[in-house]
């Protein structure tokens, strides 16, 4: 019988990462900083395990094999279409940019990358880089990086605790220092980085750089481009951060109870990012609260969720 499945996430140390997520956010980990943690994963350097009932240790690709792909989907897709994070940013992530899924499968075997941030928390002066300035071409970003005056062509914004930022394949972008964020992705680790801040990693050597394929990616789109692309398959409403092609995600903030469904089309991802309360289907209950993730089968049906608690409930198109 289908049911909510509890995620155990895994856990990503990198150079720019702080502890957010162990101090408030439960995460447990012996890793000196947790940089990003994978709610919803299920890929082969990084996999989910589950939590609790009949499958309680198996990975989430085990249990995908045993119920089948109709779990996932009913539509036509080879692979499991979306990762889910908490990033917890305490320095300056790497300028980069991500592939078209064109450029993607014929380079890397590999879905392109296109995104979402939702920021759950920004220390004051937080900036992050989104898109190149209005008047830089390809050609004077080029020369910017030969000359090593990239910082003076990024487009940098303020950001504030509930903003939203979609970041479509091609736009050169960067997470600032002090920013905790939930992303919402294509299920894609392709990350071309154009600027590095002239940092070294563990090694004491400077972390490699992949110029020529952002180059060949990157596109500087405008404001109204690109939420033309974030609410190109319905109409922003009260709750809805995002509805493309790839991805529709939604924010609710519960007190009380409140119903949802999971069709045929798409499973749901509920990730809790306050409170706490639980879930309830079929006459039985299971508890969420802050930093939790749970998959809720395709086809599963109606099912509850009460308390006091906000959620991100992301499902693919």
């Amino acid at each position: 019988m289908l049911k909510p499945i509890k995620l155990v996430p895994e856990f990503k140390e990198i150079i720019w990462g702080g502890n957010r997520l162990k101090t408030e956010y439960n995460k447990k980990s012996t890793l000196n900083n947790i940089a990003e943690s994978w709610e919803l994963t299920c890929r082969d350097d990084g996999m989910n395990t589950i939590s609790g009932g009949e499958y309680d240790g198996l990975t989430f690709k085990q249990f995908i094999e045993n119920e089948g792909f109709s779990v996932v989907t009913n539509q036509s897709i080879d692979r499991f279409p979306l990762l889910i994070k908490f990033i917890d940013a305490e320095d300056n992530l790497s300028v980069q940019v991500h592939p078209d899924d064109d450029y993607g499968l014929k380079n890397a075997n590999s879905l392109g990358k296109t995104e979402m941030w939702y920021i759950i928390d920004a220390k004051p002066g937080a900036k992050l880089v989104y898109g190149l300035k209005s008047d830089c071409t390809i050609d004077d970003f080029k020369l910017a990086i030969e000359n090593n005056t990239v910082e003076s062509k990024l487009n940098y914004v303020d950001v504030k605790k509930g903003d939203v930022f979609f970041i479509p394949s091609g736009l050169v972008h960067a997470i600032g220092a002090g920013i905790l964020l939930a992303e919402i992705q294509q299920n894609s680790n392709i990350t071309y980085r154009v600027y590095d801040y002239n940092r070294v990693g563990k090694d004491g050597k400077p972390r490699e750089l992949h110029v020529n394929d952002a180059l060949n990616v990157i596109v500087n789109r405008t404001s109204d481009e690109i939420e033309k692309i974030r609410f190109s398959t319905s109409v922003k409403n009260d709750t809805t951060l995002a509805s493309c092609e790839y991805f529709t995600v939604d924010k609710f903030r519960i007190d009380g109870g409140c119903q949802f469904s999971a069709n045929a089309e798409s499973f749901n991802s509920l990730l809790c990012l306050d409170g706490e309360g639980f879930i309830e289907y079929n006459n039985e209950k299971y508890d969420i609260t802050k930093g939790d993730s749970y998959f809720i089968p395709a086809n599963m049906g109606a099912y509850t969720v009460n308390g006091n608690l906000v959620l991100i409930i992301s499902k693919i198109k």
